[in-house]
């Protein structure tokens, strides 16, 4: 016997932006985005904010991808960083995504963060920006 596959609950008419009923028509849409219920979410996002290292947050960036299409974009302003808001986070544009997951996503990393700034220090050094500390 195999079990159903749940999927996410439309939002509101009008309260999202996320093109969920265009899904159908645009004919390369990923529809694995679906399968992140809300439920799912929160267990995502506490997983984010509680980070251990750059490779567990790299370990979740491939896996958000491999299970969900999300495909997202770390990386620190050229400038100085003085904070975790100098870390750019984005998720890049996906048919299905919520708006506020969207915007939860990155909010749950900056979370970790700075719960280990050690991460962010990780980060920093990978991109070559603390070549001359």
């Amino acid at each position: 016997m195999t079990a159903s596959l749940q999927i996410r609950q439309p939002c509101p008419p009008g309260a999202c932006d996320c093109r969920r009923e265009q899904l159908p028509d645009i004919p390369s849409a990923d529809l694995r985005i679906l399968h992140l219920t809300r439920q799912e979410e929160k267990r995502l996002l506490d997983r984010l904010e509680n980070l251990q290292s750059l490779a567990d947050l790299e370990h979740m960036q491939r896996r958000m991808y491999e299970q969900l299409g999300i495909r997202l974009q770390i990386t620190p302003s050229v400038h100085e960083v003085r904070s975790m808001r100098g870390i750019g986070i984005q998720l890049l544009d996906l048919p299905g995504l919520c708006r506020k997951t969207r915007q939860s996503i990155p909010a749950a990393i900056r979370r970790g963060l700075e719960k280990h700034p050690e991460i962010a220090y990780e980060l920093l050094n990978a991109h070559d920006l603390l070549r001359d500390a």
